[in-house]
């Protein structure tokens, strides 16, 4: 009979003769002569280092490529900002109304902004056990502000809207009514709203990536209790011609994150693929110089693309 490399003999089936197969000395584990081979079972989701530890098996270029390759940018965001209705009332009467038309430019003119971040306060606790210093958790605290950078259109329509917002919060008037002085009197005082009066739960700052028609991925922030805290100052001068900005900051009480506009999105145009009633061979809307040949489904907001 031939030998295997090991000078083990192997019978006619090209096996291990069982005179040397000593793994069970009974021999009552081995697998009959033409049994079949059993399937192999998937392994469950667990990382390869069994010890818990970091995985330091080599990796495949392959897997880098899908797993760093594909970024989230800053440029692809868009922000919200609704008033209540009241504010809205102040602003038309201040010849500068809260339209969609106005609205829109708010949205699209927002140059920079700040998604925002949260901390836990602790409390040191050193006594519960000898030689050992721990932190528990007693409350969440939200940043204090969110800064809003605008471009400043011709008409200065972003500066009047806060600014007439903030004068609406303080009850600013410029003529003599209800036995007030207006503001240019000498003796004018302040009368502060309410606070349900001027703020809203609609200012949003909503992230996306540039495939967010095709796969409705995104984050969307909603700020509770926000209105305008200051508008910074903005220097002019007789130097080279810049855009003029206004960064407006916000107060709010905290923020959320709507898990579930991902999934409807995505759900959304899953249907609208089943029906026919979106095209997903057309590219969205910015990478084609001809918009107006692209038939848009109805009821579908299109975000701006930046610096695409």
């Amino acid at each position: 009979m031939p030998a295997d490399i090991r000078d083990r003999d192997v019978d006619a089936r090209g096996g291990f003769d069982p005179r040397f197969d000593n793994r069970s000395p009974s021999g009552s584990d081995r697998r009959p002569a033409g049994s079949p081979v059993p399937a192999r079972q998937d392994t469950a989701d667990t990382p390869r280092n069994s010890s818990g530890g970091p995985d330091k098996r080599v990796r495949k270029l392959s897997e880098i490529k899908s797993r760093l390759l594909r970024p989230a940018l800053t440029s692809h965001y868009i922000c919200k900002f609704t008033p209540p209705q009241s504010v809205k009332n102040w602003t038309a009467e201040k010849q500068t109304a809260f339209t969609t038309d106005n609205q829109q430019l708010i949205e699209l003119s927002c140059a920079e902004a700040a998604l925002p971040g949260s901390s836990l306060m602790t409390h040191d606790i050193t006594n519960d056990f000898s030689g050992v210093s721990e932190k528990h958790v007693y409350r969440r605290a939200y940043d204090q502000v969110a800064s809003f950078t605008f471009m400043v259109d011709h008409d200065y329509t972003i500066i009047k809207i806060f600014e007439n917002w903030m004068s609406y919060i303080v009850g600013e008037q410029f003529t003599s009514s209800g036995g007030r002085p207006g503001i240019e009197d000498k003796n004018y005082f302040y009368r502060v709203k309410y606070p349900e009066q001027y703020q809203t739960d609609n200012l949003y700052i909503t992230k996306f990536e540039r495939e967010y028609q095709d796969t409705g991925a995104c984050l969307e922030y909603r700020f509770l209790k926000s209105f305008p805290l200051s508008i910074v100052t903005m220097p002019i001068s007789y130097a080279e011609s810049q855009l003029l900005k206004c960064t407006v900051n916000f107060a709010y009480t905290r923020y959320v994150i709507d898990s579930t506009k991902t999934q409807k999105r995505q759900e959304t145009r899953g249907a609208q693929t089943q029906t026919g009633a979106l095209d997903l061979t057309r590219p969205y809307r910015g990478t084609r110089s001809n918009d107006t040949e692209i038939n848009f489904p109805t009821n579908t907001i299109i975000p701006p693309v930046i610096n695409a």
